[in-house]
């Protein structure tokens, strides 16, 4: 089973844009060190916290990637535009769903009123 680890990033003070392209541009490299996907998320509530998540197949996979020369010099680099402690989280991911081309949609789908097929046909109105 895959591994989520999520990186909670916090930005400091007018850093936020540069810092979060940074983090965008590092975070592919976790592919070459056996990562499975990888997303950046800037988060919109809380306006300094980055997050960064990598999909990995073990442990061993991320700390090759984290403790890589690429997340060394990236880290040494961005001193001063990200608040230390830095924190990270493990968790099993146990379900992950996408819109493609095999999910039909309700306007692909033919079903009335835009409800899903095989969904039950809405009540006739019944006289008081």
């Amino acid at each position: 089973m895959a591994d989520l680890v999520t990186v909670k990033w916090y930005s400091t003070v007018f850093r936020k844009d540069l810092f979060a392209a940074d983090v965008a541009r590092v975070a592919p490299l976790a592919l070459r060190y056996g990562a499975t996907q990888y997303a950046v998320h800037v988060d919109t509530d809380d306006r300094y916290r980055i997050t960064q998540f990598t999909w990995v197949a073990s442990k061993t996979d991320w700390y090759r990637y984290w403790d890589g020369p690429e997340m060394i010099e990236f880290r040494a680099r961005n001193m001063g535009r990200f608040q230390v402690p830095i924190s990270y989280s493990w968790a099993d991911e146990i379900a992950f769903g996408a819109l493609g081309p095999e999910v039909p949609t309700a306007e692909t789908n033919g079903a009335p009123n835009g409800a899903p097929e095989g969904s039950p046909a809405p009540a006739a109105p019944q006289a008081a």
